[in-house]
């Protein structure tokens, strides 16, 4: 609602709890219920939990409105193959709220390694971890998927974009439920390089942070949550501490930089750079680490992430 409202939206609101409250934050309009949202709005963004998903998604695209929906798109991949058949069969968008995208430091190592910088990617560490989420829907694996599926999920469709298409995943967890909770996955991309992601829900008190580094034969550029003010790039034979590359950070978030690619694609502008399909492929990857952790085995994709 905050980045909506800097992008100067009209905004109207629907929830069964908490819109009054949300509505008077923010400046918006109260719609009686969804049926009511829909007639008025041009776009949706969906921001309930993960297992409402598939009915909102598909009303919203039999009324014609394009649609913005938080991730992951369901944990269940076959409803959201139907949201992504649904919004396409009734010509509206569906885009994905894959927001470490547009963090800065996560796109400007994107763009490094485009260019070449650090040679093709070989191995990505990256990790993500911080309090467990207060809402206990989240803590019920049936509701959200869990931390693979609900908050790894952000470093697997990070970890494609940059290395390509994963095809093979060996994943396992401590803990589950209400209990602090880890995962860890090894994926295997297509071209052989390896992607190892960590995720952590821990007690109230944790702090948030993240991490990540993409190494490659011509260097090593990484990041860390509060350790610099930009990404530091490592060259082989460097003799000394590795170079730090500033990184601008624009005075809006980075879920205002997102609604803004979305809305601007809604209106006809150039595609975003995460698509629905990329989120399910993100999504592919999770259930396999989800398989995975509870086989003990490593998950060949079979196309799933494509």
């Amino acid at each position: 609602l905050e980045a909506w409202r800097h992008l100067g939206a009209d905004l109207l609101i629907y929830s069964p709890e908490g819109a009054e409250e949300a509505a008077g934050r923010y400046g918006a309009v109260v719609a009686r219920d969804l049926d009511e949202l829909l007639g008025r709005c041009d776009v949706v963004d969906v921001c309930t939990p993960t297992r409402t998903h598939h009915g909102i998604v598909i009303r919203a695209a039999a009324a014609g409105r394009h649609v913005i929906c938080e991730k992951p798109l369901s944990n269940r991949w076959e409803e959201a193959v139907s949201m992504i058949a649904a919004c396409e069969d009734a010509g509206v968008q569906l885009h994905p709220g894959q927001v470490v995208r547009f963090f800065p430091e996560y796109a400007a190592a994107k763009r490094l390694v485009d260019a070449g910088r650090i040679g093709a990617p070989a191995v990505l560490r990256l990790s993500r971890r911080g309090a467990r989420p207060e809402r206990a829907w989240f803590a019920d694996t049936e509701q959200s998927g869990g931390i693979l599926v609900d908050q790894m999920i952000h470093d697997f469709d990070f970890a494609r974009w940059v290395a390509g298409e994963v095809v093979r995943v060996f994943a396992t967890m401590v803990g589950e439920g209400p209990e602090p909770t880890f995962g860890m996955a090894v994926l295997t991309h297509a071209d052989g390089a390896l992607s190892h992601v960590m995720g952590g829900w821990g007690h109230r008190s944790e702090t948030f942070r993240t991490s990540f580094s993409i190494a490659g034969a011509s260097g090593l550029v990484r990041h860390e949550t509060g350790a610099s003010d930009g990404l530091v790039f490592d060259r082989p034979s460097a003799s000394t501490g590795g170079e730090l590359l500033p990184v601008s950070h624009p005075a809006r978030s980075p879920f205002t930089t997102e609604l803004a690619e979305f809305a601007a694609t809604c209106s006809g502008g150039a595609p975003p750079r995460v698509t629905a399909r990329d989120s399910l492929a993100a999504l592919g990857i999770a259930l396999a680490a989800r398989q995975s952790a509870a086989t003990g085995e490593a998950v060949e994709l079979k196309g799933m992430t494509s």
